[in-house]
């Protein structure tokens, strides 16, 4: 069990204190509010668990070195920022993604551009934003989003 693993324990094991401590009634509810997200959101972990299992076993190395690794400078940047783009699904599905390419040779740098491109501009979000916030909005927002990971990966790639 890791620190964050812990932590988490910690914190659900405290609101289920508080909630039983509020009423049997809020304790039931916070179980079946629970039971509610477990039973909608299983497959898609367990789905997201079996892709980057494959996606551990598969990901060619010498590909994953070559466009995004330590050598490819400003065009691993450009290329992580594209990929972050088109990256599907929510944490549970990128971030071990994103960590399967780290492992496989990906650059600092590359990394962090992929999660500030996803986490900023990924354009499975303009699909849900532009009908609720408008064009101008989403325009704004978006071509802010995908300066940040170039600045971050850029910033990254000066640094470290």
């Amino acid at each position: 069990m890791n620190a964050a693993t812990l932590i988490l324990w910690i914190i659900a094991s405290g609101l289920m204190v508080f909630a039983w401590r509020r009423g049997r009634k809020t304790f039931r509810q916070g179980g079946a509010s629970t039971w509610e997200s477990i039973s909608q959101n299983a497959a898609v972990l367990i789905l997201a668990f079996i892709l980057v299992g494959y996606v551990a076993v598969l990901s060619p190395t010498e590909l994953v070195k070559t466009w995004i690794g330590p050598a490819s400078g400003w065009k691993g940047i450009v290329i992580a920022e594209l990929v972050g783009l088109f990256l599907p699904g929510g944490p549970y599905v990128v971030f071990p993604l994103i960590a399967v390419l780290y492992q496989s040779g990906a650059s600092l740098p590359a990394v962090i551009t992929l999660v500030t491109s996803w986490s900023t501009a990924a354009l499975l979000t303009v699909s849900f934003e532009l009908p609720f916030m408008g064009l101008r909005f989403t325009l704004i927002r978006w071509g802010l989003g995908l300066l940040i990971p170039l600045i971050a990966g850029s910033a990254a790639l000066l640094l470290f």
